[in-house]
Order: C-alpha cells, then sequence, then structure tokens
C-alpha cells in the first residue's frame, strides 16, 4: 500500500456536483443514441490506454496478479463494451407491443428513456469493474453519472478519477471520500441509484433513496452454497471450485462460501482440492504471484478470527506482515458460528457434508436467499430437483463463477442478496424507464366506451367474454 488517504468531500463540493450533472443531462446532450456510443467508444479507448496504470493499482491494493486482474477487470468490460455497441440501437428502439381486442385500430409501444442523473457506488473487491460495468449501462441509456469508489481501494480509487478527466464535465464525475461523502451523496436528489457492497449498507442505502422515492438496484452478497454431490467428476469439480473460491483471495460476492459434499465422496473430493490449490498457487501460496492478499488490516482480522469457529483439516496458515491467508478448509464447530452465518469474503471455506438432497435443500431454504449457487453434478434429475426447489440470484451447474462473465444472462440478487440486475441489456433496462404509448387511431371510433352508449356495457361483456 503506498499509504494514500482520501479526504472527505464537503457539502458544497457534493451538490455542486450534482448540479453539474442535472444541467448537462438537462442540456439533452446525452439523449442521440451517437452522443452514447461515442462515449462509450471511448470508455474503451481509456481503459485499453491506460492499462498499466489500472493493473499496477490492483496490484498495489489487493495484490492481483497481471493475469487475474486483467481477466476479471479489463477484459470483461471491454466485452460489454462492444457487446453494448453491436446491439444500442435494437435496445434503444420502441418496442411495438399487440394490440388488445377492446383497442382495435390503436398501435402500443414501450419507448424507453433515460432516468437522468445517477449514482453509482462501487465498492472495493473488483474496484474497476464494479464501478465501470454499471457505468456502461447507464451510459447507454443516455444517462449522466456520478462514480463514488471505494475508499478502501485508494490506489484504484485515484485512478478512476484520471480516467475520466478528458470526458465532458457533467457527464462522469468521480467522487472520492469515505463515509461521510457517501452520505452526502444519498441525500442529493438522485434519479436512480446503483449500489454494489454489503447488505447491511445496501439497507442503509434503500432507506435513503425511499425519503425521495429514488428507484434503486442494489448488487450484495451473502452466502453461496456450493453442492458437490456424489456423481461429480470430482477431479473437475475440486478444480472449479478452488478457481470460484480464491480468486482475488476469496474477496468475491460471488464465491462459493460454503461447501455441501456428499458423505459418500467427502474424502476423495478434499484431496482433489488440495491438488488444485497446488496447481494453482504451488507448495507455498504466499510465494506465488497468482495469489492475492486480503485488503486491510480490518478484513485480515476478521477472517483470522474465523480459524478458530472450527476444525483446521487443510491450510490454516496466516501471514500479519503480507495481510494473507493460505487457502482453507474448515470443518465449523456448528453452523451457527461467525463463520457459518457472515459472509466470509476470504479463502476460508467451511465444510459440510451431506446424505440425502432435502438435508442439502432445508438447510438452503432456513437462510437468507443467496446470491450464487453453484451445483456440481451429472444427473439431470439431481440439477432439476435443486434449481427448481431453490431460490437464488444465479449461479452455474459444474462450475463456478462463470456466469456473471456472459452478457446474454442478466445478474442480479434475490431477497437479501440484492434487487435488480444488469449485464449486457439487463444493463440498459436497468437505467431506463419504459414509457408505455398509446396512439389511437381517428379513421372511426368506438361509441361504447361513452356514457351516452346505448349497448355499451353489452358489447364490452361480449368483447371480453
Amino acid at each position: 500500500m503506498s499509504g494514500i488517504t482520501i479526504p472527505e468531500k464537503s457539502k458544497e463540493e457534493v451538490t455542486a456536483a450534482v448540479d453539474l450533472q442535472k444541467a448537462y443531462y438537462g442540456s439533452g446532450k446525452t439523449r442521440p443514441l451517437e452522443a452514447r456510443k461515442a462515449h462509450l467508444k471511448k470508455l474503451g479507448e481509456v481503459l485499453r490506454e491506460n492499462e498499466s496504470k489500472i493493473l499496477k493499482a490492483l496490484h498495489d491494493d489487493l495484490n492481483k496478479s497481471e493475469r487475474e486482474a486483467y481477466t476479471t477487470e479489463i477484459g470483461i468490460l471491454l466485452e460489454e463494451i462492444n457487446f453494448t455497441l453491436k446491439n444500442l440501437d435494437s435496445w434503444a428502439k420502441p418496442k411495438k407491443v399487440k394490440t388488445a381486442v377492446t383497442h382495435f385500430g390503436s398501435k402500443g409501444y414501450r419507448i424507453p428513456e433515460p432516468y437522468g442523473v445517477s449514482l453509482i457506488i462501487a465498492p472495493w473487491n473488483y474496484p474497476i469493474q464494479l464501478a465501470i460495468s454499471p457505468l456502461i449501462g447507464a451510459l447507454a441509456a443516455g444517462n449522466t453519472a456520478i462514480l463514488k469508489p471505494s475508499e478502501i481501494t485508494p490506489n484504484t480509487s485515484r485512478v478512476l478519477v484520471e480516467l475520466f478527466e478528458d470526458f465532458e464535465k457533467g457527464l462522469i464525475h468521480v467522487l472520492e471520500g469515505g463515509v461521510e461523502t457517501n452520505q452526502l451523496l444519498l441525500d442529493q436528489p438522485f434519479d436512480y441509484i446503483f449500489f454494489t457492497g454489503s447488505v447491511p449498507v445496501g439497507k442503509i442505502v434503500m432507506e435513503a433513496a425511499s425519503k425521495r422515492l429514488i428507484p434503486v438496484t442494489l448488487e450484495l452478497g451473502g452466502k453461496s452454497p456450493c453442492i458437490v454431490h456424489e456423481d461429480a467428476d470430482l477431479s473437475l469439480a475440486a478444480k472449479r471450485v478452488a478457481f470460484g473460491k480464491l480468486a482475488n483471495s476469496g474477496q468475491t460476492c460471488i464465491a462459493p462460501d460454503y461447501l455441501f459434499v456428499h458423505e459418500n465422496v467427502k474424502e476423495s473430493f478434499i484431496e482433489e482440492y488440495k491438488k488444485a490449490v497446488h496447481e494453482f498457487y504451488g507448495n507455498e501460496p504466499f510465494q506465488s504471484d497468482q495469489y492475492g492478499k486480503v485488503v486491510n488490516k480490518r478484513h485480515y482480522t476478521r477472517l483470522k478470527s474465523y480459524l478458530s469457529d472450527g476444525e483446521v483439516i487443510y491450510g490454516g496458515g496466516f501471514s500479519d506482515e503480507n495481510l494473507q491467508i493460505q487457502p482453507t478448509l474448515l470443518k465449523p464447530r456448528s453452523t451457527e458460528v461467525p463463520v457459518m452465518t457472515e459472509e466470509i469474503f476470504g479463502p476460508i471455506f467451511p465444510v459440510l457434508t451431506y446424505g440425502s438432497l432435502e438435508e442439502v435443500k432445508s438447510f438452503v431454504t432456513s437462510r437468507p436467499k443467496p446470491l450464487a449457487l453453484y451445483l456440481f453434478t451429472g444427473s439431470e434429475n439431481v440439477e432439476r430437483d435443486i434449481t427448481e426447489n431453490l431460490s437464488f440470484g444465479g449461479g452455474c451447474i459444474n462450475d463456478t463463477l462463470m456466469h456473471i462473465v456472459t452478457p446474454h444472462l442478466p445478474f442480479g440478487g434475490v431477497g437479501e442478496s440484492g434487487i435488480g440486475s444488469y449485464h449486457g441489456e439487463s444493463s440498459f433496462s436497468t437505467f431506463s424507464h419504459y414509457k408505455s404509448i398509446l396512439k389511437q387511431t381517428t379513421r372511426f371510433d368506438f361509441s361504447f366506451k361513452y356514457p351516452n352508449s346505448k349497448n355499451g356495457l353489452k358489447i364490452l361483456r361480449r368483447l371480453l367474454k
């Protein structure tokens, strides 16, 4: 870490930034599709031109390797921009709808329009991707945006400011700061708020938005289960589970949070998991340039405390100096200890066993609905049983994390894990209000709708029968 301290913004600075955005949006400059495309193209160029600067900041803040940082932070954004540019004309067109029998002669349309000035509050774990990914949707839909990056990753926060210095004033504004700045922003009259972060803070955001009836998208988290059934390909499953659990040193909102492995294959799976970790990071993960660190001392201390919540069956080592914890498998003392009730956000993996899927379903349904769920099985019946009977934001069969990468799938939570979704067309839809328009014919008129119609009720009943 470089020791960067990010000062809070004053009320005057925050108000001035919002007023500038309101004026820019009111000028109509964000409305033309060609202007939106130009902004998106410029965003792609800025990401490419500043790749080395972004990679360095991510390494300084999170010890992310170049491979991981490019794949999960930059590459995914470039793909999202390209996908949006290819499809924006289609998404922005008025959509014709069917005509009801009672509206013969009329035409109905849904016309997308931007909300206006949006606030995007980004987290620290993927500080580039999770700031800019929703921004792509906001710009595509014709909004302006204020970005509030996390003060926990100050190097990346500073880079975000620099990335948008050459954009038109009033279109995109990065406001750095901490909790006080967030509070000031939440007091402003935004037209839309997009928040990614923890459940407790998400509740604060929603409460603040409710005072002005501001629509929100909340991308939160929770404890995402990973289920390994007895018929799974254990070697492949272990490799894909380890990939999902240990990316960004476990600091991923959709990381597998706890493992349910069938009792018949528990020991075999654990051995395969150890092999996968060794394949990824060698004998000593702390010496690997592919293994990240915990973002700060506070989160590191919290994670270390989880090690006492059960029996360590693999790993368990830590480095106070480097803020690193080994990839760890833990047998929890009970399902009520903190490691089983709090979102882990680290490389510690509680292991539970089951004999029947009913045990798994009963446990998962007794907890808040998770953001993600992962199932490893070769049985379509097992797949159908889990996907039809458990509620969760999204997930994978025989993989982890990869559902977030495709722009063809909306990403979002349900219940306490989030409200709303984005990615691809869903991002455009999230930042758009759809006006419903009925264009009525003037070539003829229906008398049955008027109060003085003698047979109006009879005709209407016949039509609606």
